[in-house]
């Protein structure tokens, strides 16, 4: 199976190897037939402590690092 890349922005890197991630995602509504924006935040491993917040970045899926993260950074 395939693993997940997301694309987000980054809203903290208030802890060390860790940067939190907002992913946004739009889906038309069932009934409403409206667009809708939803977010999410997810935490990613980020080894280097190289991105800062605002930052663009890709997140994938990985194996458990810690009881939260369950992603990683893809350096491009």
């Amino acid at each position: 199976m395939p693993k997940r890349i997301l694309t987000g922005t980054v809203t903290s890197t208030a802890n060390t190897q860790t940067v939190t991630v907002q992913v946004e995602r739009r889906f038309k509504h069932p009934v409403m037939q409206k667009t809708v924006k939803r977010n999410k935040k997810y935490r990613a491993h980020d080894e280097a402590e190289k991105f800062a917040v605002g930052d663009m970045v890709r997140i994938i899926e990985c194996a458990p690092k810690s009881k939260t993260k369950r992603w990683e950074v893809l350096a491009d």
